[in-house]
Parts: C-alpha cells; sequence; structure tokens
C-alpha cells in the first residue's frame, strides 16, 4: 500500500493526539517489541512508538525494521517517535484521502 502525501498529513495530524503506546528500549526490535506492536496494531491501524537512548540501534534503523516486520506504513519519524499506520483489511476506522471508507467519502 503506498501512502500519498494527503494521506501522511491527515494521519500525522491524527497522530498528534496519540499516546505512546510501545517503547524500543535496550533489547532494540526484539520480539516482545514485534508483539507488542502487533497487539496495538489489532487495536488500532496507527500506532506511536518511542525509541529509548538506550536502544543500540540508530532510530532510522529502527523504524525502518519496525516499519518491515510489522507489515506497517512509515507516516512519520520525529526525533525518537514513530508513527505507523497498518490499514485493517476486515474493518478499517480511518478514512484516508486516497481510500475513503464507505458512506464517509
Amino acid at each position: 500500500m503506498e501512502l500519498t502525501g494527503a494521506d501522511l498529513r491527515s494521519l500525522r495530524a491524527l497522530g498528534n493526539r496519540l499516546e505512546v503506546t510501545v517503547t524500543v528500549g535496550k533489547d532494540g526490535v526484539s520480539d516482545a517489541v514485534l508483539s507488542a506492536l502487533d497487539e496495538a496494531h489489532h487495536g488500532a491501524e496507527l500506532v506511536k512508538l518511542r525509541i529509548l537512548d538506550t536502544c543500540p540501534l540508530h532510530r532510522k534503523e529502527v523504524a525502518a525494521v519496525l516499519r518491515e516486520r510489522s507489515g506497517s506504513e512509515m507516516v512519520q519519524l520525529l526525533g525518537r517517535t514513530v508513527l505507523l499506520y497498518r490499514r485493517d483489511p476486515e474493518h478499517p476506522g480511518i478514512s484516508l484521502p486516497s481510500m475513503p471508507l464507505p458512506g464517509k467519502g
């Protein structure tokens, strides 16, 4: 799925109000972090993560690995905060300019 510029702007605006739900610490991108991210995606399509100073990997590397291994799309990497989006295939909840929800056009 390729997000357009308008999609990214819309998701970043929604992400401003989100609280961090997953943190990446000294173990880096571990199975526990990926499991927590997957669980967070089951509850919400848009997830905010924080990369702690103790993480051994560079923040861009962490963001790329998280995106790839979770099947998410990178919305934003701002400082040590990552915003990832994964559309729910059965029950999407976020209407995007390029993918409006039925009836929300």
